[in-house]
Formats: C-alpha cells, structure tokens, sequence
C-alpha cells in the first residue's frame, strides 16, 4: 500500500477512538512527508533536531512538529521557533533550557516527560521517583514558558506482549496518579504517548492517545549500502 493508503486506513482506524496519530518520519525524505501530508496528516516526529530543522523549512507551515529522541540541552534553540511537542524531556536542567528558549521566542512550549518505563539500560527517561521529585520542585514552579501535557513512555523491546502490556499498565496508572495529585485543575494535561509500529495496538488498550508509527505508515527503513 502507498503511504497515504497507510495514512487513511491508520486514521480511521484511530480517529475512531480519539486516538491522535504522530508519523515518525525519520531518516525519511521530504517527499514522503508530503505524500502523507496530502493525505490529510499533520503530526510528524522526528528523532534529531539537525533533521526536523532542515525538513520544517522544506514543508508546509501548518505541520505540527514533535522531537520525540533524545534532546541535547544545547540543541533546544535551533527548535525553539517552531517545535509543537517536545516529547522526550527527561531533566530538570532540559525543562529550564526549554523554558528560556520558548521565552526568548515568546513562546509557551508543550511538553511530555519521558518515563523510563523498559527493562533496558539504553532508554532514558525518568524513573517514577523523580517525576515526584520534578514536579514538587521549587525550580519547576517558576517555569512560566513551558506546560507539562502528559507522558511519554518506550516500552522494553521484547516478544513477551505481557511484558510490554504491564509497562504500559503501569504508566498509565502513574499518569493517572499525577493528573489527580498535580495536573487536577489543569485540563491540558491530556497527552498519554506509548506504542510504535511494533506494538501501538497494545498500547492503545492500555489507554494510550497518542501513537508514534514510522514503517507502519511508510515502510521499513532502506538500508544504506556501501
């Protein structure tokens, strides 16, 4: 099936159940993004800053951008500008440099914390303590620039679904808790991020609202060749 086939048969099968749909387009060109922009999506992530700065220049403006890898503190300002969702905050020093970019831009950045939620010592993100920890802080509090909308979580890379079933459990039930003890009163705390090509309709049951699919909609990555 062509990409934006994948885009219309993904979309109805999530905007079904309010389900928001993110196309992870890395290391993919330009002209794919387009193909599945004319098919009606609007939501792209990227991994790198380099890489979603160079393709936010060759596309349309309207294109909401997420930067959901790893994000270097002393990268934030390229994005700044314009990035819609950062999804990987995953420290208090990458929140303030967030927060003094976006003030500097005149802006309020969205953002989600990233909870380590793998049986993997290569994901980042942050343990449950410390999100506790985060969100008490005194430093938090004089943030005014930016607005925690939820969660983000990677679950272990695994055959085990009940593996990946618990993860998702157990970081749903902690997004629930801190809306309740933090986020009561603010309703754009809204945003539940879990599952990828591989595994998003286990997420979706475990009460995700926003999935990140890259081969699912447009194919599996080409392999350079020397």
């Amino acid at each position: 099936m062509s990409i934006a086939d994948n885009i219309k048969s993904l979309k109805k099968e999530t905007d079904e159940i309010k389900v928001k749909l993110l196309a992870v387009s890395k290391t993919k060109p330009a002209e794919d993004l387009q193909q599945a922009y004319d098919a009606g999506q609007r939501l792209f992530g990227e991994n790198t800053v380099q890489e979603m700065v160079e393709k936010q220049e060759q596309l349309p403006k309207d294109i909401e951008w997420h930067l959901i890898g790893h994000l270097q503190s002393n990268k934030v300002k390229y994005i700044a500008p314009f990035v819609s969702m950062i999804q990987s905050v995953d420290s208090i020093k990458l929140l303030k440099k967030i927060n003094k970019h976006a003030e500097k831009n005149k802006r309020v950045i969205d953002c989600l914390l990233q909870i380590y939620i793998a049986d993997e010592e290569s994901k980042f993100g942050l343990g449950f303590d410390e999100v506790i920890e985060l969100l008490r802080s005194e430093e938090f509090a004089d943030l005014k620039n930016i607005r925690i909308r939820g969660m983000m979580g990677i679950a272990t890379n695994t055959d085990s679904e009940k593996q990946i079933k618990d993860e998702y459990y157990e970081l749903k039930t902690f997004f629930d808790g801190m809306k309740v003890s933090f986020f009561r009163k603010e309703e754009s705390f809204d945003t539940l991020s879990m599952g990828m090509s591989s595994d998003y309709k286990v997420a979706i049951e475990q009460g995700s609202n926003l999935v990140r699919l890259g081969s699912t909609i447009f194919g599996g990555r080409v392999k350079k060749t020397v």
